[in-house]
């Protein structure tokens, strides 16, 4: 076996000995420091200990520095003795000859520096309509729990868990959206998972909350799926964005692949977060401009391309079309989308085609926002993926008051014309929060 001894040389000497020319004069500081301090007040137990842990810092700075020399002069790298010091509550095991050549590698150790914030939101709603079969109820909204975190510098993470209670009244938990986003830049951002498709504005400007809309819900043409909407509000995939070299004009572009929406039964789960239901990929792209001479303006339009295959029924080709044009600012907004969704059946010469479009209008007033909206959607009763919607349009309007800033109070009147049934009127309030 080698020996553990290390030979002296000339560096190893002259190191030492400046070792014992400092040890003398930190001797004589702590001494003159104690009798100082005598003289001034008596000592504290803990000023000792920190000029003690003080001296032997230094020493163990001194030795280190010898370690170093001798590792360059043999041609191998050092072993820090702080690494002894930082293991020496563990008990040794014997050492072998291989281990005594080698070096101790550090500990890793985790050094994530992640932050994880939570936001909370939620409603509860009184409402109620002349619509034959429903009922006045009291009703619990989606508590939504919004969870983000800063994963790294570039990295992001960012998931919406929601509880919500189902026709049945039993309480379910769905993952709205989860999400994974690397953002190198402003003209490109990538992100993973679950997201809310960019088809048209108000999917991806309102998420699972009332407490960032005017109105008690959304309008008809962007329902979730599990609500009876015409549209794939989620989607499971890949999402890239960013900006458009256009200066003071603010083009974005948005670029999305995903499983998109299930057709083979309306019983199944919309939306398809495990197993798409063929291989076909829906595809939506975005194109919108925020110039910088009108302060709270949006326009664009998106294209929406997907291959559905219901049961028992030819494939059907997806296309949706979708223009908005939206004026924001804090006290006031002007929103206005169109849509038309077009099915076609391979190997059918007819496309079935479904218009829509919704304008909304409000005005805020000290704490107070009354708002006006209007909506419409015209469907086939031959439709041969969606046939339940038919045709729906009228006005609503109501009231926002802002109670504090974390809680609104809401009341809207709805007025809903149906084909070939009796119009619907509906009244509901409804309290929003956030926490």
């Amino acid at each position: 076996m080698k020996s553990s001894i290390v030979p002296l040389t000339r560096t190893t000497l002259k190191v030492t000995g400046r070792i014992f020319k400092v040890l003398p004069m930190l001797l004589g500081v702590l001494l003159s420091t104690r009798v100082v301090r005598a003289q001034q007040a008596p000592d504290p137990a803990d000023q000792d200990k920190q000029t003690i842990r003080m001296l032997l810092e230094r020493v163990e700075q001194l030795e280190a520095r010898v370690t170093q020399l001798e590792a360059a002069r043999q041609g191998r790298p050092a072993v820090a003795p702080t690494l002894v010091t930082q293991q020496a509550s563990t008990p040794a095991e014997p050492e072998t000859e291989t281990q005594a050549e080698q070096p101790s590698e550090p500990e890793r150790m985790d050094l994530s520096k992640t932050l994880l914030r939570m936001r909370g939101f939620g409603d509860i709603t009184l409402h109620g309509d002349n619509h034959k079969g429903d009922t006045t109820s009291f009703s619990l909204g989606q508590l939504n729990l919004f969870v983000t975190s800063d994963v790294s510098e570039k990295f992001k993470f960012l998931t919406e868990i929601v509880f919500e209670a189902g026709p049945d009244n039993a309480v379910g938990v769905d993952v709205e959206r989860m999400l994974l986003e690397y953002s190198p830049s402003d003209y490109f951002n990538l992100a993973v998972g679950r997201y809310h498709t960019a088809i048209g504005y108000y999917n991806t400007a309102y998420h699972h909350s009332t407490w960032f809309q005017t109105t008690t819900g959304r309008p008809f043409l962007f329902d979730f799926e599990d609500k009876g909407g015409p549209l794939p509000i989620h989607n499971v995939g890949v999402s890239a964005s960013g900006l458009i070299p256009s200066g003071r004009l603010g083009l974005h572009y948005v670029a999305e692949v995903g499983n998109g929406r299930t057709s083979r039964s309306p019983a199944n789960e919309p939306v398809q977060n495990l197993v798409d239901e063929n291989n076909h990929k829906a595809f939506n792209l975005a194109f919108f401009a925020r110039p910088e001479s009108v302060r709270g303006l949006q326009a664009g339009f998106s294209v929406y391309r997907d291959v559905l295959s219901p049961a028992n029924l030819p494939r059907i080709g997806e296309t949706i079309l979708a223009a908005h044009a939206v004026f924001v600012r804090p006290k006031f907004e002007w929103l206005n989308e169109a849509l038309v969704i077009r099915h076609a059946p391979f190997g059918l010469s007819h496309v079935f085609e479904t218009p829509g479009f919704y304008t909304q209008l409000s005005k805020q007033f000290g704490s107070y926002r009354p708002y006006f909206r209007y909506q419409y959607m015209n469907e086939s009763n031959r439709e041969p993926v969606f046939p339940d919607i038919g045709l729906r349009h009228g006005p609503s309007v109501g009231l926002r008051y802002d109670a504090s800033e974390s809680v609104a109070v809401k009341l809207q009147y709805d007025y809903t014309l149906l084909r070939r049934q009796e119009a619907v009127n509906g009244l509901a309030l409804q309290v929003g929060f956030t926490f």
